[in-house]
């Protein structure tokens, strides 16, 4: 059985991709901490910054996951991104377009960096 190169070197893709969609949804991060600070002036409901904060966070587990190549984390990824989006739109009709361009950089280029290796772990 032929053991799976995780070196830099080799997999700089991989990690470039995944620095670029950690780096865009520290966007969506950096609005909901901005939010946060300004929830009295424009009156969100105070369990909101819960549910979104505890969202970013299964967002990042779920980056970890990816990157120590587990499939749940390939999975639950896009699954807690849609949550995240959808309780902006709920709370506060707002469309976030960093979790929007999350997604797409998820999809056309992580997935082209996730599935490659898949097929070389079997």
């Amino acid at each position: 059985m032929k053991a799976i190169d995780k070196s830099f070197k080799n997999n700089k893709d991989h990690y470039i991709i995944f620095g670029l969609i950690i780096l865009v949804y520290m966007l969506s991060i950096n609005t909901d901490l901005a939010e946060l600070s300004q929830h009295r002036d424009i009156n969100i409901p105070s369990g909101f910054f819960y549910y979104t904060l505890s969202v970013d966070v299964l967002v990042i587990l779920s980056l970890i996951l990816i990157l120590f190549y587990r499939k749940l984390g390939v999975i639950l990824f896009p699954f807690f991104v849609m949550i995240h989006f959808s309780l902006h739109n709920y709370f506060l009709s707002t469309y976030l377009y960093s979790d929007i361009t999350v997604l797409f950089l998820y999809v056309g280029l992580g997935l082209l960096a996730i599935i490659p290796r898949w097929n070389s772990m079997k």
